[in-house]
């Protein structure tokens, strides 16, 4: 049976605040969750033929706290849980419990005792409310892999408290993870994975209807949503990838754009800075040039200037060192390249760009090839081997 949108839209809004009304009902978060998705299930099955009921959230905690209840039965001795049971008979759907845990659920996937793959699987999965398989072609693995992280992720967390977070610093990383996932992917055929891009965008939403006034909360989301309004742009009709600089900007969204750039305007006048700030207001630079030509180097130099004394790390300097290139030239990033200690593909793209500005071409040519073998991407491959092919 295929869903619509709205129905979709609804039991993935839904599946969180389910979850939170029973693990803080009953505890155990990994009983609760199974019984979460087989309530999904069963939505997903009769709300299409029967209609959606008028308490959506009332069906979804009737069916959930029943499968649970079905589950503890069988997993205990009846004699002895008897009277237990009895008292956790559920209570009638209507109304449904108004307090929303989602923000609790979300820290609780993204616990610091997980790995960041599991942190990811169980964050789709019992916040997303997206299948086991969904994720699995998500990311490109076996379904048997993700069921498995999931279900030792369920575990690690077994004992772990329910409370809501005060720092939200691990949720937002997760939510990053899979929003750049999606809109690189690090792997196979499709440069964007739109399922995945999409879904970091509704979860990161989710959060900001929560924390309209936290600044980082607010900043990826402008983040999300400044980067995602190029994805028209990215490729061209063969599915080959498409520089930034090459771009037909008309075919960003405007509307995102704009979202994006109001969303980041306002975190920036009113928030403590923090690096999703930083780099959303990159972005909006970018989004705010007509053309190319038109971009503002030396604000966006001066964005990663401020970005890596707040957040320093490896990717932030290769990327400041592309804007150094632009404002100073290639011989000063060239010397600034030589510095840095980063193994990945992306440093033999920019030092191939770098040395093809400088006029060393066939020295670019060996760097495009270097950085094609190494990445694992179809579409980045075919891009950078055709830079090494390119006529001079």
């Amino acid at each position: 049976m295929s869903l619509t949108p709205e129905i979709e839209g609804l039991l993935r809004e839904l599946a969180p605040q389910v979850l939170g009304v029973l693990v803080r009902r009953h505890g155990q978060f990994d009983v609760c969750e199974d019984a979460v998705q087989e309530a999904l299930l069963g939505a997903a099955q009769q709300w299409p033929v029967e209609g959606v009921p008028d308490n959506p959230k009332g069906w979804l905690i009737t069916a959930a706290s029943r499968r649970w209840i079905e589950q503890y039965r069988s997993d205990t001795a009846r004699r002895q849980r008897e009277e237990k049971v009895v008292a956790l008979t559920p209570p009638p759907p209507d109304p449904a419990p108004a307090q929303d845990d989602t923000l609790t659920i979300l820290a609780l996937c993204c616990h610091e005792s997980l790995t960041t793959a599991s942190q990811i699987a169980l964050t789709l999965r019992a916040v997303g409310g997206l299948t086991t398989a969904e994720i699995a072609r998500a990311f490109l693995v076996p379904e048997a892999t993700v069921a498995q992280r999931i279900s030792r992720a369920k575990q690690k967390i077994k004992g772990a408290k329910f409370r809501a977070p005060q720092d939200l610093t691990a949720v937002l990383h997760v939510l990053y993870l899979i929003f750049t996932e999606g809109s690189t992917a690090s792997s196979g055929d499709d440069l964007v994975r739109v399922d995945l891009t999409a879904e970091a965008i509704r979860l990161t939403r989710q959060l900001h209807r929560r924390r309209p006034d936290d600044g980082e909360v607010t900043g990826l989301l402008a983040l999300m949503l400044l980067t995602d309004a190029r994805r028209p742009a990215r490729t061209d009709d063969n599915g080959a990838l498409v520089p930034l600089a090459e771009q037909d900007r008309s075919k960003w969204d405007a509307h995102a754009i704009a979202e994006g750039t109001e969303l980041i305007g306002t975190a920036l006048k009113t928030a403590e800075i923090g690096p999703y700030q930083l780099q959303a207001a990159i972005a909006a630079v970018h989004a705010e040039a007509k053309t190319a030509e038109d971009t503002d180097w030396h604000e966006i130099l001066g964005l990663y200037e401020l970005l890596t004394v707040i957040a320093p790390g490896p990717m932030v300097a290769l990327n400041r060192i592309v804007a150094v290139a632009m404002v100073h030239g290639p011989d000063k990033a060239l010397q600034e390249l030589s510095t840095l200690d980063l193994d990945h593909y992306r440093v033999h793209a920019v030092k191939a760009h770098l040395l093809d500005l400088q006029g060393q071409h066939e020295q670019a040519r060996q760097e495009y090839e270097r950085a094609a073998k190494r990445t694992l991407s179809v579409p980045e491959q075919r891009y950078l081997r055709s830079r090494s092919r390119r006529p001079r």
